[in-house]
């Protein structure tokens, strides 16, 4: 089934992997050179339509006059993202236990970017899956960081343990000092969903839990801000200054 994503940024990136192209459309009157260059030997269709035809389309998001009528987002199986790994680099994934939230899927696939994760596994079932709002928060990364949807996340924790990876779980039950644990281990780092946090079976797979303090009044941290943190905190072990 097609889909949409739009905004200067995020098309700009997906126009970098055409394949996965069906149409470019532009709002009448939008210059076209900053997106010359992208166009070069691309065979899709660009066709310019009214600011209407892309509110409705956008259901009246904020599109900046383009538009990508695009395939289903790739996932990838889990063999895949681990056949992908780099020879010789300490693999990093991210696992995501019933996020809801398509703000914080997005912001957590462009950090993922950021740090240079080689992917991130979410739930087929009670968990947001890769949708066009994804798409722009992520300005991108929902392209070029390997997502894979599995049945089972617990099955899959064991898959991966047995693999010779750690698994991190981000809840604040019996949990140490982010900045405790060494780092320099093939690991999984698990964020728990916006209300409930890590599910009961899943946390039983986890080797340890950390928290990171909180010095304010708030009690804890946005699931997107907190695998932020806690992604750095890695990456900075990994490769300190």
């Amino acid at each position: 089934m097609a889909q949409y994503v739009y905004g200067k940024n995020v098309v700009m990136q997906m126009m970098k992997r055409p394949q996965q192209i069906l149409e470019l459309l532009i709002q009448e009157g939008t210059d076209l050179k900053p997106y010359q260059s992208l166009l070069k030997g691309t065979n899709y269709p660009v066709r310019k339509v009214s600011r209407k035809e892309l509110d409705r389309l956008s259901e009246n998001g904020v599109h900046q006059g383009i538009m990508i009528k695009m395939k289903e987002f790739t996932t990838y199986s889990l063999e895949e993202i681990l056949d992908a790994v780099p020879a010789g680099k300490m693999p990093l994934l991210v696992m995501l236990d019933g996020l809801e939230d398509p703000h914080n899927l997005g912001a957590i696939l462009r950090t993922c970017d950021c740090v240079g994760a080689d992917g991130v596994i979410i739930g087929k079932h009670r968990s947001i899956g890769l949708t066009p709002t994804v798409a722009k928060v992520s300005t991108g990364a929902i392209d070029t960081v390997k997502v894979a949807q599995v049945t089972n996340l617990t099955q899959t924790l064991k898959e991966l343990k047995e693999k010779g990876f750690w698994v991190c779980g981000a809840d604040c039950h019996e949990a140490i000092d982010y900045r405790k644990p060494d780092y320099n281990v093939p690991l999984v780092l698990v964020i728990g969903s916006e209300g409930f946090g890590i599910s009961r079976l899943v946390q039983k797979e986890c080797d340890y839990c950390v928290i990171v303090p909180m010095a304010g009044e708030v009690s804890s941290l946005n699931a997107s801000v907190a695998a932020g943190v806690l992604l750095y905190q890695i990456y900075s072990q990994r490769f300190p200054a």
